[in-house]
């Protein structure tokens, strides 16, 4: 039966607060890049045959993954060890699965991006190249190695070294407004809106017995709430702001997120592939993968329980930030240059994630990977033409629900979700 665009991604997105979900599915609209980002669930329902292939014929190791790699999912940092680093940065998706997964979906993004960025063939086959090679052979040498700012080069160095001057303060100021001596969040329908008072008082009690259990509970007193605006494909589900006494009001407080844990889209398509583990909850899936594939986590990381569902609770932070795909990030003329270093650092730190978290769970060896690495050859050819298929797929796929939304089917779900509200 063929797959119906418009009720797949409804049927998605249903039960989601319908004044972020209208806003997911107007960024959705903005570029064929936005809607991948915003469909990841739709991605894997349409696997080629090519992807899904390769993964019985050449018999390809299961490893952790990312589950929604594209070029913005990688960003920058503060980690624990309060080190600056580059790296993958989003594991809402994350599950085990075939090695070849998240490499196909960042090729896919490559191209998606490339072609919005209005790159010949030939430099979009370069960029893909740059990234299968850094990728394979990262993998060859078995080392899970890191980008922080004494290793990165190119755009990434540019990116790490700008961080050093950015300052809690600013952040603080750029999202909240001073009444009187405290702050309050900023709640002006760009990075948060308002919650129902009987959010707040939720949000609160939750608060209020976390910060029991933790060595200074009086970091974590809530000043204010919001619900949050980030990202593309969560939009729309439960997810705050909060806004705490930190080390001290008003200049010293923090904010963090906290934000509802869902379950993987990948694992409809990963039955027969091997079991999963069986996680205490989502959220403990998403945190432990995370802190597995990275080098070094940002602080706050946790896994919580908040009226009976999962949340992943973490700080926010000034240093992070990301490598726009868009011809404002680099200079004229050093755009296919530019971009091929920051794939080929992409791919990178692919193998290092997938070498860092091997043998765990249920993961293929750091051996197999390599092996992997060495048979480039072999799967190269078929994982690109499986991007191509996949960028092709989703160029129809954006265009059918650019013409839908444009009729305004989407704007009567909204209406309808409201009248349920």
């Amino acid at each position: 039966m063929a797959l119906d665009v418009m009720e797949e991604i409804s049927r998605y997105n249903a039960g989601r607060d319908p004044e972020r979900l209208q806003m997911k599915y107007q960024r959705m609209r903005a570029s064929d890049f936005a809607f991948l980002r915003g469909s990841c669930h739709l991605f894997y329902a349409r696997l080629p045959s090519e992807a899904v292939l390769m993964g019985t014929k050449t018999a390809l190791p299961q490893a952790w993954a990312c589950g929604d790699l594209h070029a913005e999912n990688f960003g920058s940092y503060k980690g624990e060890n309060r080190l600056f680093y580059f790296d993958i940065n989003d594991f809402d998706e994350a599950a085990l699965a075939p090695c070849s997964w998240d490499a196909l979906r960042l090729l896919t993004s490559i191209r998606v991006g490339a072609q919005g960025l209005q790159l010949s063939p030939a430099e979009r086959q370069a960029l893909s190249q740059a990234f299968l090679d850094r990728y394979a052979g990262a993998l060859r040498e078995g080392r899970a190695l890191w980008i922080e700012r004494e290793t990165a080069s190119g755009p990434v160095d540019q990116l790490l070294s700008g961080l050093q001057g950015r300052k809690r303060l600013a952040f603080l100021d750029g999202r909240t407004r001073m009444v009187g001596k405290q702050r309050l969040l900023k709640l002006d329908g760009k990075k948060a809106l308002t919650v129902s008072a009987d959010e707040r008082t939720a949000v609160d009690a939750f608060m209020r017995d976390f910060a029991k259990a933790q060595a200074k509970p009086e970091f974590f007193e809530v000043l204010d709430v919001g619900r949050r605006i980030a990202g593309t494909g969560s939009l729309g589900l439960p997810r705050y702001v909060l806004l705490v006494a930190g080390k001290g009001s008003p200049d010293e407080n923090y904010l963090l997120d906290l934000k509802l844990a869902m379950p993987s889209s990948l694992l409809p398509h990963l039955q027969g592939r091997g079991p999963q583990p069986d996680w205490p909850s989502e959220a403990e899936r998403i945190v432990a993968t995370q802190r597995s594939m990275q080098a070094e986590s940002p602080a706050f990381l946790q896994p919580v329980q908040w009226q009976g569902q999962p949340f992943v609770l973490r700080d926010l932070q000034p240093s992070e930030d990301r490598i726009a795909i868009s011809a404002d990030s680099f200079k004229a003329g050093e755009m296919a240059a530019k971009l091929a270093q920051l794939m080929g650092a992409m791919g990178e730190l692919l193998a290092w994630a997938q070498l860092r978290s091997s043998g765990r769970r249920g993961a293929c060896t750091a051996d197999a990977l390599i092996e992997f690495g060495r048979t480039q050859s072999q799967w190269q050819p078929q994982l690109l033409k499986a991007a191509e298929v996949c960028t092709e797929q989703l160029g129809r796929d954006a265009a059918a629900f650019n013409m839908a939304y444009d009729g305004g089917a989407f704007a009567a779900e909204i209406l309808n979700l409201q009248d349920r509200k």
